[in-house]
C-alpha cells in the first residue's frame, strides 16, 4: 500500500489519517499501542521528507497478512514503513538541545522501531523502519523515554 506525498506540511496529517485507516483495515485498532507507535513513526518519517527535502515522496506501508501480503502468524508479523523521496541527501540524526522543537525525529524512530535505516533509491533515497508486532516497543509506547514530541 502506498500514498503519494506532496512537499507540503499539511501532508503529514493526511499521511497519518491514511495510515490509521490502513491499520484499522488490517485489524490493528486505533487505540492499540502498536497503532499509536506506527502513527508516530509515520509522522516522523513523512515530516522529515516534507521539511528536509522539499520533494514529493511516497509513503509505503507493508502489513503482512493483509491485501495480498503473505499470511503469517500475528506473533511473527513485522510492519514496515518506508518513505521514498527524490533527494539523494542522506538522513542526518541531530542532537536537540533543551527546548528546541526540531532535531528529535530520527532519535524517536531509533527508539520506537525494532530496525530502521536508509538506502539509495534511484536518484533519491528510501528511509524505512520496521516494528515487530510482538516486540516490547510495539506493546509499550513508553519507549519514548525523555524525548519530547509535539504532534504535527
Amino acid at each position: 500500500m502506498q500514498l503519494e506525498i506532496r512537499p507540503d506540511p499539511a501532508e503529514v496529517g493526511r499521511a497519518r489519517r491514511w495510515a490509521r485507516s490502513r491499520l484499522a483495515g488490517s485489524g490493528i485498532g486505533a487505540d492499540e499501542p502498536l497503532a499509536e507507535t506506527l502513527i508516530l513513526l509515520v509522522s516522523e518519517l513523512v515530516t522529515n521528507a516534507v521539511v528536509h527535502t522539499g520533494c514529493p515522496a511516497v509513503l509505503r506501508l507493508s502489513l503482512p497478512g493483509v491485501t495480498g501480503e503473505e499470511p503469517v502468524e500475528e506473533s511473527a508479523a513485522t510492519v514496515r514503513l518506508e518513505v521514498a523521496d527524490a533527494s539523494a541527501r542522506p538522513p542526518r540524526p541531530r542532537c536537540a538541545d533543551g527546548d528546541e522543537t526540531n532535531g528529535r525525529g530520527l532519535a524517536l524512530v531509533d527508539g520506537l522501531a525494532d530496525r530502521w535505516g536508509w538506502n539509495a533509491d534511484g536518484a533519491g533515497k528510501s528511509i524505512w523502519c520496521e516494528v515487530d508486532r510482538c516486540s516490547p516497543g510495539a506493546a509499550a509506547p513508553s519507549a519514548y523515554g525523555d524525548l519530547a514530541y509535539e504532534a504535527v
